[in-house]
C-alpha cells in the first residue's frame, strides 16, 4: 500500500532555504535536511501529478548506495534515521521519517558530472547528427542502446530552476573550478558508475548512465545530493535489453515516452498524469528498488 503523497512540505520552525524540482531542503546551520517529495519532473518541468512514495524509494536508494560506497569516497550523509536528528526536528518523524537524510554541508560545485556506458537519449541523438557525444568523437556505426567503446564523462552546467543544462566540455568545466579538481571529479565520477555498474550487474541490470554531484567541505571532495537512483540515472533490466533500440526501465523513461506520444510539448503547461501512467511509474522506481537492495520499501 502506497502511502498519502507528497507534493511540498512546510515545516514552522525550520528554514526552508530551497525547493528543488523534487527535494525541499531546510537549514539547520551546520547541516541540512533534504527532504525528499512524491514530485516528479521531466524534460526539467515538474508535473502537477505526485508519484506515491517516490520520494521514500530515492532517499532509500541513496542511503543504500552512499553506505555502499563508504571507502570509496566521502559523503555528505549523516543519517536518514529520525531518531537521530537534532532535536528540533523530532517533533517532525512522521512526516520526515523515510523521505529525509541529514547530511553535512558542503560548497556545492557548479557542475553536474554525468557518466555515460551506453550510447542513450540525447547522447544517441547527437551521434546521428555528428557521430559524437558531447564533442568527443565515436567510430561510425553504433547502434542505439550500444555499449560505447569506453565510459564516458560528460560534465554540465547546473541550471537554475525551470531552465536546462547545457552539456560543457572538460576544458570549460576546468575554467569554471580549475583543472586539478575537474580531473579528480572526472576520475572519480568514472570510478563510482563502474563500480556500481558491476554490483548491478549482479542483480540483473545494466546501469547505461548516471550523473553525480560533488562538493568541497574543508577544502575535501565529497559526494552529496542524490546516489544513483531511478531520477538521476538510466535503469535497464539486462535479460530483455537488446541493443538498436530503446530499452525498458526501471526510471523516468517511461513518463519521457509517455508525455512525447501524447502530444506534450516543452514550453506547454505540464499535464496531469493519468492513474495508469502514476501506477506504472511507481512501479518501476519500486523495482529498481528492490533489485538493487533487495528490500522493499521501508516504512
Amino acid at each position: 500500500m502506497s502511502s498519502q503523497p507528497v507534493l511540498e512540505t512546510r515545516f514552522p520552525g525550520l528554514k526552508l532555504i530551497a525547493r528543488g524540482k523534487v527535494r525541499d531542503i531546510y537549514d539547520l546551520e551546520d547541516s541540512l535536511l533534504i527532504v525528499a517529495t512524491d514530485r516528479i519532473s521531466a524534460f526539467d518541468v515538474v508535473m502537477p501529478t505526485p508519484i506515491p512514495d517516490k520520494g521514500k524509494i530515492l532517499t532509500q536508494l541513496s542511503n543504500f548506495w552512499l553506505h555502499f560506497l563508504n571507502g570509496v569516497i566521502e559523503h555528505h550523509l549523516i543519517s536518514t534515521d529520525v531518531s537521530m536528528f537534532p532535536m528540533n526536528c523530532r517533533h517532525l518523524s512522521s512526516e520526515l521519517a523515510g523521505r529525509t537524510m541529514w547530511v553535512k554541508k558542503a560548497e556545492v560545485l557548479p557542475v553536474e558530472c554525468i557518466v555515460r556506458g551506453y550510447l542513450v537519449g540525447s547522447g544517441w541523438k547527437e551521434y546521428l547528427e555528428t557521430g559524437s557525444v558531447c564533442g568527443i568523437p565515436l567510430p561510425a556505426g553504433l547502434r542505439e542502446a550500444e555499449r560505447l567503446p569506453r565510459t564516458l564523462f560528460t560534465p554540465s552546467t547546473k541550471a537554475v530552476h525551470g531552465a536546462h543544462d547545457q552539456n560543457i566540455s572538460f576544458d570549460e568545466m576546468a575554467r569554471l573550478i580549475g583543472a586539478d579538481l575537474s580531473r579528480r571529479i572526472e576520475e572519480q565520477s568514472v570510478r563510482i558508475y563502474e563500480k556500481a555498474s558491476r554490483y548491478a550487474a549482479e542483480k540483473g541490470i545494466i546501469l547505461a548512465d548516471t550523473k553525480f554531484e560533488f562538493g568541497l567541505r574543508e577544502g575535501r571532495l565529497i559526494l552529496v545530493d542524490e546516489v544513483l537512483t531511478p531520477d538521476s540515472s538510466r535503469f535497464w533490466p539486462a535479460d530483455r535489453y537488446e541493443p538498436g533500440k530503446s530499452p525498458e526501465s526501471f526510471d523516468k523513461q517511461y513518463l519521457r515516452d509517455y508525455l512525447l506520444k501524447s502530444g506534450w510539448k516543452s514550453g506547454d503547461p505540464p499535464p496531469e498524469l493519468p492513474e495508469d501512467v502514476v501506477l506504472n511509474t511507481r512501479a518501476r522506481y519500486m523495482e529498481a528498488l528492490e533489485r538493487l537492495t533487495g528490500k522493499g520499501l521501508v516504512e
